[in-house]
């Protein structure tokens, strides 16, 4: 196990040195992530939220401390055991990194390097935990008193009669200074041929005197941990280092062509408990299939729009700083929100519009659908008509007034109103091919999830929260509703289902962003049961039929218990 920790350190080392994505351990769990059903996506983000990915990379750790375990029991039989263990470790590392979309020779490398370094501290490992006691046994036979001492020798004899080493002789005694299989007018035997890596082996059919050695192996043990250790921190640190944050701080956004309104006065009622009309940049879910957040350099950093396109364009980060760009206030809502969840945010968007950029492209007839790409290689697939019938659909490059969070997207991302984000907010975006649904498919639809993803009319109960204990009186219920780029026009709430009553609604800047609403109620005591429900402008009442987030969004009412001293 300490050899099999030393080998992914070492990796996690070169990898920082040269690409953190070819780390096997975080290929391998992309992998995993890519065969994911929609099921068990389901129930990780459910069940782990934020923490799905860390979980998911604890597993695979877990696995691979168990595999490497077993590869120590085998290399104690054969050291050759152990060393074919570790290559097929790393040929499944080295499959799993070449996997990964855009990924080159270099790439096996950290896989390489790690496999070889952990195949020495393996072989070295075993060497410390082994010592030859030919001076033992000489000195032994000067010593009168160690004829009543057990021969630490006899740890490594045959263990049971009748099996294919149990007809090596005992070792003999220490005191008769004689060597196992030795008659007393026998001369001295030759010091064994056999190597250093494979005495384990040796010491079993053989018997011959060898002694455990705790000391030197715990010592052995302690160094590689350290080492493990300092390699995993220094490569975590490299690949840190990398990830574009000191090339966000030099960025200066330019002045927005078209800036957002001003927010209205009511927008946000200020309730406490209530979601904030705008959410914080560091408080803004983060969903998404990389388990490494993808460092992409600006300076290098290309869009290319092509496909069935007349003029197809390519564009650097700085031709998108220098085009016209439009600022809005957009709702983001994940599809994996549960009724009441809480993957939904609203912030403040900046970045040029899709659909300028599309018709100076020139779309040609029957295309349907934008094959978007991320860095990681990504795909999401977006309905063309969205894109193009006036709302505000971006690449954007800031987020709240500030340049784009590396976990959010920096440099570009997509934003468009009205879609969950699994068919149209792609992180990290470089490609844009035109095309039809009927001839590619996004990420996520091979996967049981809808082609095509718009957002469902929803509402949630911010307070009280559920299982709240309240006191007898007035107080407020309130919450958000959403319906993006159709606008909520009403929101209604009751109590142990009694009569439905209208909330009052905040102001909104526009249809793309969610609603707060709030309720004045008179608690009484004893245990309640709250419900809301929304209705948007298109006058569509949204349904208490509960259906789960696969393939399209989950529905149906949210609802909370109380309980009023």
């Amino acid at each position: 196990m300490v050899a099999g920790a030393v080998a992914l350190g070492v990796a996690q080392l070169v990898a920082g040195l040269l690409n953190p994505a070819a780390f096997p351990v975080v290929a391998v769990g992309n992998v995993v992530v890519d065969n994911t059903p929609a099921w068990l996506k389901e129930f990780a983000i459910n069940t782990f939220g934020s923490n799905d990915k860390t979980v998911l990379i604890a597993g695979v750790l877990v696995v691979l401390a168990l595999v490497a375990a077993a590869i120590g029991v085998l290399a104690l039989r054969r050291l050759r055991y152990g060393l074919v263990g570790l290559g097929a470790f790393g040929v499944v590392g080295i499959a799993a990194v070449m996997t990964r979309p855009g990924a080159g020779v270099l790439d096996v490398v950290p896989t390489l390097v790690g496999v070889g370094v952990g195949a020495w501290a393996l072989t070295w490992l075993l060497a410390r935990a082994v010592e030859e006691s030919y001076g033992d046994v000489a000195a032994a036979s000067s010593d009168p008193s160690a004829s009543d001492a057990p021969s630490d020798a006899s740890a490594w004899a045959p263990a049971a009669s009748g099996s294919s080493v149990s007809a090596s002789p005992a070792p003999a005694p220490a005191s008769s200074g004689l060597l196992p299989g030795e008659s007393p007018s026998s001369e001295a035997p030759e010091a064994p041929e056999a190597s250093e890596v494979e005495r384990p082996a040796v010491m079993r059919a053989t018997a011959e005197p060898y002694t455990f050695d705790r000391r030197r192996l715990l010592g052995g043990v302690a160094g590689g941990v350290v080492a493990a250790g300092a390699a995993t921190l220094v490569g975590r640190l490299l690949a840190g280092s990398q990830e574009a944050d000191s090339a966000r701080v030099a960025i200066a956004l330019p002045k927005p062509t078209v800036p957002a309104k001003p927010l209205p006065q009511g927008v946000d009622f200020g309730i406490k408990g209530l979601s904030p009309f705008v959410t914080k940049n560091q408080d803004f879910y983060r969903v998404d299939t990389a388990l490494i957040v993808p460092r992409v350099d600006p300076q290098q950093w290309k869009l290319r729009i092509h496909g069935m396109v007349d003029r197809p364009i390519e564009l650097t980060y700085a031709d998108l700083l220098k085009r016209p760009l439009t600022e809005e206030y957009v709702t983001l809502t994940c599809v994996s929100n549960e009724v009441g969840g809480e993957y939904i945010g609203n912030a403040r968007w900046l970045g040029a519009r899709m659909a300028d950029l599309l018709r100076e492209a020139g779309l040609q007839p029957g295309a349907d659908m934008l094959l978007s790409t991320s860095d990681d290689g990504f795909t999401a697939g977006t309905p063309v008509d969205v894109v193009m019938d006036g709302r505000d659909a971006l690449f954007a490059i800031a987020m709240n007034g500030q340049v784009l969070p590396v976990e959010h997207g920096f440099p570009v991302r997509q934003v468009v109103p009205g879609l969950y984000g699994y068919v149209s907010a792609t992180k990290w975006v470089v490609d844009l091919k035109v095309t039809r649904f009927d001839q590619d498919e996004a990420y996520w639809t091979p996967r049981g999830w809808s082609a095509k993803g718009p957002i469902k009319t929803e509402s949630r109960i911010d307070v009280p929260r559920d299982g709240a204990s309240l006191t007898a009186g007035r107080t407020a219920i309130a919450g958000v509703a959403w319906a993006q780029h159709t606008g909520i026009d009403a929101v209604e709430v009751r109590v142990d289902r009694g009569e439905w009553r209208q909330a009052k609604l905040a102001q909104v800047p526009g249809p793309d962003t969610w609603r707060q609403w709030s309720l004045e109620w008179d608690a009484t005591s004893g245990q309640h049961t709250i419900e809301v429900r929304a209705t948007d402008a298109a006058g569509h009442t949204q349904t208490e039929q509960q259906a789960p987030p696969a393939p399209d969004g989950a529905s149906g009412w949210h609802s909370i218990q109380v309980k009023v001293a």
